[in-house]
């Protein structure tokens, strides 16, 4: 099942946490680490990402995504059917597929690894 998780890129998590949760969503701990921070809305959530670690997406972007909690190959099998390409990304969190969207847009599709992020939450 896909999730829609749009990602904002930012030039200080924390005080994009702060100003966030100001609005009243609501920050998930266990799913965040110093460069990212997930919070959560009755009817969605933002990822709020450090641009500096970003592999080049400058603060202020904001980007698509969606996370998943089925395989990626499943969801690459499909977009595969459907004739679109993408990429599978290693990221600092587990897993990424990203695919381009008929107007020109990447979209991201995350698979999260809770093991991977428990560990670098170990490590602060």
């Amino acid at each position: 099942m896909l999730t829609v998780l749009p990602i904002r890129y930012v030039a200080d998590v924390e005080a994009s946490r702060r100003f966030y949760t100001g609005l009243g969503l609501l920050f998930r701990a266990e799913g965040s680490v110093p460069v990212w921070a997930q919070l959560d809305a009755g009817a969605g959530a933002v990822g709020l990402h450090d641009a500096s670690v970003s592999q080049g997406r400058p603060a202020g972007t904001v980007e698509l995504g969606f996370s998943t909690d089925e395989e990626l190959e499943d969801v690459a099998a499909r977009l595969e059917a459907a004739g679109y390409a993408y990429e599978l990304v290693k990221e600092d969190f587990g897993r990424s597929i990203r695919v381009t969207d008929p107007d020109g847009i990447v979209i991201q599709i995350q698979e999260i690894d809770a093991d991977t992020v428990r560990h670098s939450q170990s490590l602060l």
